[in-house]
């Protein structure tokens, strides 16, 4: 290495000691704050998990079915529910694919509930989202392993810690997509609201949200399949579903468990990403 570089290297910046140092100072002060958010959240998730699993399966697959029917007035989309739950439960994954649903919907939930008003906000505000920009693009190009440093020394292991993450890691969807809906409104639509003596509510409430809604949608769906795609990851922090299988597979080398639960999520994400595009639909 020549002389300069050795220099450059030799007055390396303690980025990683600064991080360390960081988290040991919220670890040492609030570490209570933490816990209950971990604690909470685990009482919730795994409440309903419970709630799913006293449910016999054949009677809640039923019930999805039903759901997709509701949703998309598709016999074919509610007997395609139906049969790939049931395969779900003829490879007696059930039970984790349970909490992988309760983990999916409700991290979906979560980042669509703080990703649409961001996204609403910044859409409203340039300055806002010229903040925004650099951070979500930091967060989307961070690698998916680097996220589960922090929340474990934070949250600990278990369900919580893996909604967490899992919302994280969703979140620049949905704000992504709805500030781009938001901007994309037609100009002479805002101003006919105007016109009318629209207020600012009842522009973003009347014109902006109709107009932006299949592009929110895409985003809820965006949601999903990342949640889903951090199923495998979050189980390295013990979430339990069907990443743990795969994880287990992947440890013993067991081809068979691994095919299993890797269809069991391909099933699970089809049926999801199906029944969450009926919005989108009637949105047009």
């Amino acid at each position: 290495m020549d002389p300069v570089s050795t220099w450059i290297a030799d007055t390396k910046i303690p980025i990683g000691r600064w991080g360390r140092q960081f988290f040991d100072f919220l670890t040492d002060n609030f570490a209570w704050f933490f816990d209950s958010i971990a604690n909470s959240l685990a009482t919730v998730l795994d409440g309903l998990v419970d709630a799913l699993l006293f449910i016999p399966p054949v009677v809640l697959a039923a019930a999805v079915a039903a759901l997709a029917w509701w949703l998309q007035k598709s016999w074919k989309l509610a007997l395609a529910t139906l049969l790939g739950l049931v395969f779900i439960i003829n490879q007696d994954l059930w039970d984790e694919t349970v909490e992988t649903l309760v983990l999916v919907v409700a991290a979906a939930a979560c980042s669509m509930a703080i990703g649409v008003p961001i996204g609403i906000w910044a859409a409203h505000n340039a300055r806002i989202y010229r903040v925004l920009q650099p951070i979500l693009d930091l967060m989307q190009t961070m690698p998916t392993f680097v996220y589960l440093i922090p929340v474990l020394i934070l949250f600990g292991l278990g369900i919580a810690p893996g909604l967490i993450v899992t919302v994280i890691f969703a979140s620049p969807a949905p704000i992504r997509l709805t500030y781009l809906g938001i901007t994309s409104v037609p100009a002479p639509m805002l101003e006919a609201g105007e016109a009318f003596g629209a207020t600012k509510r009842q522009l973003l409430w009347k014109v902006e949200l109709p107009a932006a809604l299949p592009s929110i949608m895409a985003g809820l769906t965006q949601c999903i399949m990342l949640s889903l795609s951090m199923v495998v990851i979050a189980a390295l922090i013990g979430a339990n579903g069907l990443g743990k299988p795969v994880v287990r597979a992947l440890n013993t080398v067991n081809i068979p468990l691994g095919l299993e639960a890797g269809l069991a999520i391909v099933v699970l994400a089809i049926v999801l990403d199906r029944m969450s595009r009926v919005s989108r639909g009637d949105a047009k």
